[in-house]
């Protein structure tokens, strides 16, 4: 039987080789944000265990389209409450319809006066992450700061819900409202992942959702194994004078050994093309993802 001295150094000896992995992960993160020219943030989250890794975790980037995220939450929180329901019939008016912008329903209905159920919206606003559909339940919500304020209220801090699709097409600047630091993005994931926040039906259609989503396919899912399964949300700007506010991708990783990560990593105001941006995010997702694959 082992006496307590070995104990202590067979201890000592994994805590030392956990710091020198998640140091060198550290690294390969600062060695792509120094070769990328962007402010680039990381938050990693183990579920099951509360295990971390941050790389600027605390700063506050431009969510873009992650802010879809919270807002479906927000929505079928009011659907648990009986406020709506989700086969309920929705008009999408033309003050809805986004004038700019990826916007599915309004390339289908280009004046509005259409109806659809609250499910088929909340879907357009995470698996096609629709414009038209996000700003349609922030109108249901009673705005961004009723919806601001729900988030706060589940104890996460580091977002910030200011402006809708429509009011960040104004001006390339406004986008910079609606942030989030990668710390409270994770911090949002594991309240949703741990089934207090919504109905278990609620979170059953949003975990469907982000899982069958179809931006970002080469964001955090890019150099994971076929297959894996990833619920996320992106987010991503357009590109002025060179630089791109916004390239980001959120979510949930299923891992191997039946874990949970929940992962947050933004690019931000950041040269280089959609292919260099989005490969520095699925570079970032693949270290981590071997890092707690078998932890």
């Amino acid at each position: 039987m082992p006496g307590k001295t070995t104990i202590v150094l067979f201890l000592a000896c994994i805590s030392a080789s956990v710091h020198a992995q998640t140091t060198a992960i550290r690294k390969t993160i600062d060695s792509i944000a120094t070769h990328a020219k962007a402010r680039i943030g990381v938050s990693a989250l183990l579920l099951e265990t509360g295990d971390t890794l941050t790389y600027r975790g605390n700063d506050h980037y431009p969510m873009q389209s992650v802010y879809k995220f919270p807002i479906s939450m927000a929505i079928l929180h009011q659907v648990d409450l009986g406020k709506y329901k989700l086969d309920e019939k929705i008009t999408i008016t033309s003050n809805d319809i986004m004038p700019l912008g990826h916007s599915p329903i309004r390339d289908a209905h280009p004046h509005g006066g259409v109806t659809m159920s609250l499910r088929e919206i909340s879907r357009y606003n995470i698996q096609e992450s629709d414009g038209t559909a996000c700003d349609v339940l922030l109108r249901l919500l009673g705005g961004t700061k009723k919806t601001n304020d729900y988030i706060k209220s589940l104890g996460v801090k580091g977002i910030n819900i200011a402006t809708t699709e429509k009011e960040q097409q104004k001006d390339d600047t406004t986008q910079y409202h609606n942030w989030a630091t990668p710390i409270g993005l994770t911090q949002l994931y594991k309240v949703f992942y741990q089934g207090k926040a919504l109905s278990k039906q609620s979170y059953d259609l949003l975990w469907k959702d982000m899982a069958e989503s179809f931006p970002g396919a080469k964001r955090i899912k890019g150099l994971l194994p076929p297959g894996t399964i990833v619920a996320h949300k992106t987010g991503t700007s357009g590109t002025h004078q060179g630089f791109t506010a916004a390239t980001n991708d959120s979510g949930i990783i299923t891992l191997p050994n039946g874990k949970h990560l929940a992962l947050a990593v933004f690019v931000s105001d950041a040269k280089g093309t959609e292919a260099e941006r989005e490969g520095y995010i699925a570079q970032i997702a693949k270290a981590l993802y071997d890092y707690w694959a078998t932890r």
